[in-house]
C-alpha cells in the first residue's frame, strides 16, 4: 500500500527582538545583531550560564542545534554554539575565555547532539569539558596517538612530522554490557556493507538482539580544517568540494556563500538559479544511490541493479552537463565558473525526468515485495523524541518527524522563489526513511525543471575586486542534511579559520538509537537506510 509522504508545515516566525529581551533580562548577557549570516549573537564571558542559555534555546524554544566552532585568538578562546530559529536565521552563543582557561562547562547533558562536538574539541584543541561523561579517544585514536597532541592549536605545525607518538598500547574498546553471557561482536574497520570506508562497530549483546552499538570513525582523519589555514580562497575551495565527493556541490556552495558574505557580494540571479539546479541534481543522484544500497542490503539484486543504473545514468548526465560526474569545478565565490546553453539544459532536463520516472517504477515494485517490506517496516526505529534530542538532520531526521530543511527554513541561493514540498514521515523506521528518499528525489526533479524554466539571461559570476577581513557562516541543505561552513579571512584574503559541520557527523551519533534492540541481521539494513558518509566525518 502506498503511504503518501506528509509535507512539512511552515514554522512560525520567531520574534528575535523579544528573544533578545529575554536573554538580557534572564542572563544579563550582551546580545548583538551580528550579520554575516548570523541573526543574533549572544556573548558570554563565563561558562556557568552556558548550559542554562542552551536549555532555553534548545529545550524550551526547540531551536535546532547546528554545531560548535572553536576559534583560538591571540588572547582568548571563542566557542560558538550554533542554533537555528526557523525562518528567523541562525543564533549563536559565543563564549569567550582567556587562553589559559581550558576547562569549559559541558552542555551535553542539555544538548545530547553536542556530545560529539565537545569530544572533537577536546581531542583537537585540548579543551576539557567539565562533567562530560566521556572524553578522549575520539578523532585521534588512542592506539595510534597519545592524548594532548591538540593538532588544531596555533602552536601545532602541520608541516613538521610528529615524531613523538606515544600511543596507548594497552587500549581496549570500552564495553558497557557486563551481564552474564554478554559478548561483543566487532564489525570493521574493514567493512563491506556498502559504505566502502573504514568504520568500526562494536555490537554488544547477551542474545540475538543488539543491546549497544556505537560507531567508531575517523580512521582516515585528514585535518582539512588545519590544512586550510593560511591558504588562499581558491585553494581552500578545492578542499571544500573534495573531502566528500557525493555531496561536493553542497559543501562547495556553503563555503562560497560564507566567503561571499564576508566580501559583501552576491552571485548574479542566473548563477543562483543554476546553483539550485545543480544542488538538486546532486540530491537526486545521491538518493538514487542510497536507494540502491538499501535494496542491496536486503539482497534484492534486481531492484538494487535498477537503482544503480539510475544512479549511473545521472552520474553520466552530470558529467555530460558539467564536465564532472560529481560536479567539481563549478562553484566559486561570486557565482559559477561556467554557464550552460539551452541545448545542455534541455538534455539534462530529459535525463532528470527519465530518472524520476524510473524511480517511480522502482518504488511501485518495491511496495509489492513483502519480503522487502518485512525487513524495513518497524525496524531501526528512531522516535521523534530521540530525533529531536540528537538534532538529526536531512532525510533521516525528516523520517522521524523532524520538520527541518534549510532550503525552506533558512533559504539560500534562490530557493525562496521555488514551489516545492518538504516531505516527512513520523514512524522513524527504515521504511519511513526509504519513502522520504523517494519523495525527496521527485521533488528534486521538480526543482530542476523549475530552475530551467525560471532561468533568465545574464552573467553567472560577480567578479571579486578586493579582499577584506571578516568571518561569516555559509550553509546548504546537502543530500544528507544541513551542512554549515564557518570561514574567517585575514586582510589578504587568506584563511584564518575554516570549520565544517557536516550532516553525517550529526547523524552517525543517532545510528545507535536505531540499531539497539534489533537483531544482528538487521544491522546492515538499518545502516543502509541512514545513507551516511564516513568521509564527511574524516574531514
Amino acid at each position: 500500500m502506498t503511504i503518501p509522504p506528509q509535507q512539512v508545515p511552515v514554522p512560525d516566525l520567531i520574534n528575535t527582538g523579544a528573544l533578545s529581551e529575554i536573554i538580557v533580562d534572564r542572563f544579563s548577557s550582551k546580545v548583538t545583531v551580528d550579520g554575516e549570516g548570523i541573526a543574533l549573537s549572544i556573548d558570554l564571558e563565563h561558562s556557568e550560564k552556558l548550559a542554562d542559555i542552551c536549555q532555553l534555546l534548545f529545550g524550551e524554544l526547540d531551536f535546532t542545534f547546528g554545531g560548535l566552532t572553536v576559534e583560538q585568538h591571540p588572547v582568548e578562546w571563542h566557542l560558538r554554539y550554533l542554533f537555528l530559529a526557523p525562518r528567523s536565521g541562525w543564533i549563536q552563543v559565543v563564549l569567550r575565555q582567556p587562553l589559559d582557561v581550558t576547562t569549559i562547562s559541558s552542555v551535553s547533558a542539555v544538548i545530547h547532539a553536542a556530545d560529539w562536538h565537545e569530544r572533537e574539541a577536546e581531542d583537537l584543541f585540548g579543551l576539557h569539558f567539565k562533567d562530560h561523561p566521556r572524553l578522549g579517544d575520539f578523532i585521534l585514536h588512542d592506539q595510534v596517538w597519545q592524548e594532548g597532541v591538540a593538532p588544531m592549536r596555533k602552536s601545532f605545525d602541520p608541516h613538521q612530522p610528529h615524531m613523538e607518538r606515544r600511543p596507548n598500547l594497552e587500549w581496549k574498546p570500552l564495553l558497557v554490557v557486563m551481564d552474564t553471557g554478554a559478548f561483543a561482536m566487532p564489525v570493521g574497520p574493514v567493512y563491506e556493507g556498502g559504505i566502502g570506508e573504514p568504520i568500526h562497530f562494536m555490537l554488544e549483546t547477551v542474545g540475538e538482539d543488539v543491546i549497544r552499538a556505537v560507531p567508531r570513525l575517523f580512521y582516515n582523519y585528514r585535518a582539512v580544517e588545519k590544512i586550510a589555514e593560511g591558504k588562499a580562497i581558491p585553494d581552500a575551495l578545492l578542499l571544500a568540494e573534495r573531502f566528500a565527493a557525493k555531496s561536493a556541490f553542497a559543501h562547495s556552495l556553503a563555503y562560497c556563500q560564507a566567503v561571499e558574505s564576508i566580501l559583501r557580494i552576491q552571485s548574479p540571479p542566473r548563477a543562483r538559479r543554476l546553483r539550485v539546479l545543480l544542488c538538486e541534481l546532486e540530491r537526486l543522484r545521491h538518493h538514487a544511490g542510497t536507494i540502491a544500497a538499501i535494496c542491496s542490503s536486503t539482497a534484492l539484486a534486481v531492484p538494487a541493479a535498477h537503482a544503480s543504473i539510475i544512479e549511473e545514468q545521472l552520474l553520466r548526465a552530470s558529467c555530460q552537463f558539467s564536465g564532472h560526474r560529481y560536479l567539481f569545478g563549478l562553484n566559486t565565490p561570486g557565482g559559477l565558473l561556467r554557464d550552460f546553453d539551452t541545448f545542455a539544459l534541455q538534455a539534462l532536463r530529459a535525463s532528470v525526468d527519465d530518472a524520476a520516472q524510473q524511480l517511480r517504477v522502482l518504488e511501485k515494485r518495491l511496495q509489492f515485495s513483502s519480503s522487502f517490506l518485512d525487513r524495513l517496516e518497524e525496524v531501526g526505529i528512531v522516535d521523534p523524541a530521540n530525533a529531536q534530542s540528537l538534532s538529526l538532520t536531512g532525510p533521516v531526521g525528516r523520517a522521524s518527524a523532524r520538520q527541518y530543511d534549510l532550503r525552506r527554513d533558512c533559504p539560500y541561493a534562490d530557493y525562496e522563489h521555488y514551489d516545492f514540498a518538504v516531505p516527512y514521515e513520523s514512524e522513524g523506521d527504515g521504511y519511513a526513511r526509504l519513502r522520504v528518499f523517494f519523495a525527496e528525489a521527485y521533488q528534486s526533479a521538480r526543482l530542476v525543471q523549475q530552475a530551467i524554466e525560471l532561468l533568465e539571461e545574464g552573467p553567472v559570476l560577480h567578479p571579486i575586486s578586493e579582499w577584506r577581513a571578516g568571518a561569516a557562516l555559509g550553509w546548504a541543505e546537502s543530500p544528507i542534511g544541513a551542512t554549515m561552513h564557518w570561514v574567517r579571512l585575514d586582510e589578504s584574503g587568506k584563511i584564518e579559520r575554516y570549520r565544517i559541520m557536516t550532516p553525517s557527523f550529526t547523524n552517525w551519533l543517532g545510528l545507535h538509537v536505531a540499531v539497539e534492540d534489533f537483531a544482528f541481521q538487521d544491522f546492515p539494513i538499518i545502516l543502509a537506510t541512514f545513507g551516511l558518509s564516513a568521509t564527511e566525518c574524516d574531514r
